[in-house]
């Protein structure tokens, strides 16, 4: 099937990042010493395709309705694959006044969202370094091992602790969408599958570059950040990847230049979601914001699914989109010495760091895995490379262990990835780090420890005993009298550990049923995330005692609320306690981090005072 139709101002952007690529090695064989190279000097793209848009349409309009208003709008607007007529997204290209004819556009109902059309690509500065001569570690004796040769010069899986992650999980049944260059993953005409990942499972994707069935890879980005996720492992051969078990969806995105349009990257993302994808891994960024993207990893999440998104590649402190949507998981990339590596992007909007690579520490520092020669895709070639691209694999990797392992959806898998990060600085979250450097062992044992949810629920029991014993024999009303009452503890639950069962019996509920879902599903005070959006920051609004103290003025009139307040009260107590011993929260709006630990103990107190108030023998009811 032909290439999709691109204007002379997209030729000239492919060409453009085409120059950044330079030559691939000459020595022939499997396995190469070098690999092709990326210009670093390169720091920005294109944003926007000139003259193209992307407008989408409510699900279900049809191509009728919208070809009759073409005319009024001056454009020709065509599906932008067979996913249109599902997705309603559509594009035009060579549209000569933009902002007018978007305007005009945008006054339609049945329009969700039109803009211009973006373009995304592989991040700059992705260079491929030299084969690895050596490890930079020795090998640890501990965990399992596996025999692939090139192993032991993997030391960012040795970063991660994956020896003893692989004894709990190995991501058996999870599928990962790979959004990229696509993967060098059949024997399709002039594609060969590459060798190390052979024996892989793989499930159907879809090429929205040349809109057909076959996402093979031309590039060589896509094929290095599905072997991370899933290389073929313990089969005597190459190299290692983090989750082996798991199932690689390949979906191409980006062309042969590494370019894409945020039409395609949006459509994909709703096709890995609506056929089974529970992660998806986009190593691409640039563009700026498009609402299209942003709906789409909204769709997804809503569906159930983990976005992992590589936060750029600039060295600045702003986070590219779409690793920046509220939705997804922003990653940052370190060396070989857990630093953050001078090329990767960090800011407000990030959320964790992994081994991406530092060309700095030799050529061992880079990420080694198995790809395609770009100047010939059936040649395959060991490569080692660093970018945000590299890191982000590797987060997505770790989330399809959790799901392996029983985490039910996103908030449980962040949760944990969290819980279990290594603080950088004894800080909860910073900038550069995000609330700090990947542990798949750590994050394995938060999830089965429940310790992303549960211990809040202890901590609020430990209150509890500590507020009957120091009351008066008098004013104290007993623990059974207390632990019984559905008034008190169904509200102590919900503010500690939420409803976390609605999730499995209503996970396909949609629009508002799916977001009553979502915040019942939630501790009350994360409702703040459905309420505010899947920010990066916790509002301290939620987490403070004021929705207990508003409550309270409530329990003043009405004295039988007084038990269920009470045990708000309580469930924010322990809930806050726990944060501020875990320091797990980042806080918004603090003009500086190590305030948010204070924060939360003052307002544990208030609630701990609140609830003693309430649930006095001669208040209760």
């Amino acid at each position: 099937m032909p290439m999709k139709r691109w204007t002379l101002a997209s030729a000239v952007l492919a060409l453009v990042m085409a120059a950044a690529c330079a030559s691939p090695p000459e020595s022939g064989g499997e396995k190469a010493r070098e690999a092709p190279a990326v210009d670093t000097s390169r720091r920005e793209l294109a944003e926007e395709e000139p003259g193209g848009i992307v407008v989408d349409f409510k699900d279900g309009t049809s191509k009728a309705e919208f070809d009759a208003w073409e005319s009024e709008w001056g454009v020709n607007l065509e599906f932008n694959s067979v996913e249109g007529e599902r997705t309603g997204v559509t594009i035009a290209r060579g549209v000569g006044s933009v902002d007018e004819v978007l305007a005009h556009i945008r006054q339609n109902p049945a329009v969700e969202s039109a803009e211009p059309l973006k373009v995304y690509s592989v991040p700059p500065a992705e260079a491929a370094v030299s084969g690895l001569e050596a490890p930079l570690d020795e090998l640890g004796k501990d965990g399992f091992t596996p025999n692939d040769p090139d192993y032991p010069k993997q030391w960012n899986l040795r970063m991660i602790h994956m020896p003893s992650a692989w004894q709990q999980s190995r991501g058996k049944g999870v599928v990962v969408a790979v959004l990229d260059t696509g993967v060098a993953y059949e024997d399709y005409d002039d594609f060969k599958q590459v060798p190390d990942l052979k024996g892989v499972k793989f499930k159907t994707g879809y090429d929205f570059v040349n809109d057909d069935a076959h996402a093979n890879d031309d590039h060589g980005h896509g094929t290095h950040v599905a072997g991370t996720i899933a290389q073929a492992t313990n089969n005597g051969q190459g190299v290692a990847g983090v989750a082996f078990e798991a199932t690689l969806m390949p979906v191409k995105v980006l062309n042969h230049f590494g370019a894409g349009t945020s039409a395609d990257i949006a459509e994909a993302i709703r096709f890995a979601a609506d056929n089974g994808a529970d992660v998806i891994n986009m190593s691409l960024g640039g563009g700026g914001y498009s609402k299209v993207m942003a709906d789409a990893v909204e769709y997804a999440r809503k569906k159930g699914v983990t976005v992992v998104a590589a936060a750029g590649n600039a060295g600045r402190s702003r986070v590219e989109f779409p690793a920046a949507y509220p939705g997804s998981v922003a990653v940052a990339a370190v060396g070989p010495n857990g630093t953050r590596a001078p090329y990767s992007s960090y800011g407000k909007e990030l959320d964790i760091a992994a081994p991406g690579g530092d060309k700095r520490q030799g050529d061992a520092g880079g990420i080694l895995q198995n790809t395609i020669d770009p100047r010939d895709v059936s040649r395959s070639v060991y490569a080692a490379y660093q970018g945000t691209s590299m890191a982000t694999p590797h987060v997505a990797a770790v989330a399809a262990l959790l799901y392996a392992e029983g985490a039910s959806g996103p908030d449980e898998v962040e949760k944990a990835l969290y819980a279990g990060a290594k603080r950088v600085g004894g800080q909860a979250w910073t900038e550069e780090y995000g609330h700090g450097l990947l542990d798949a062992e750590a994050s394995l044992k938060a999830l089965g420890s429940g310790a992303s949810r549960w211990p809040s629920l202890w901590w609020a029991l430990a209150l509890l005993a500590l507020v009957l014993l120091t009351m008066r024999g008098r004013e104290r009303p007993g623990y059974f009298n207390i632990l019984f009452r559905p008034s008190f503890l169904v509200p102590l639950v919900l503010a500690t550990v939420g409803v976390f069962f609605a999730r499995s019996w209503f996970g396909g509920a949609s629009g508002v049923a799916g977001d009553v879902v979502d915040a019942a599903y939630l501790p009350i005070p994360d409702w703040q995330r459905i309420i505010f959006g899947r920010g990066k920051l916790a509002n301290p609004l939620f987490y403070s005692s004021l929705i207990p103290l508003l409550l309270s003025f409530l329990a003043i009139k009405y004295r039988g609320l007084r038990p269920a307040i009470g045990g708000l009260s309580l469930g924010f107590a322990g809930f806050l306690a726990y944060a501020a011993w875990s320091n797990a929260p980042a806080l918004a709006w603090m003009p500086f981090s190590f305030l948010a630990v204070p924060w939360l103990v003052i307002n544990t107190f208030i609630c701990l005072f609140i609830a003693r108030a309430l649930l006095r023998k001669e208040s209760a009811v």
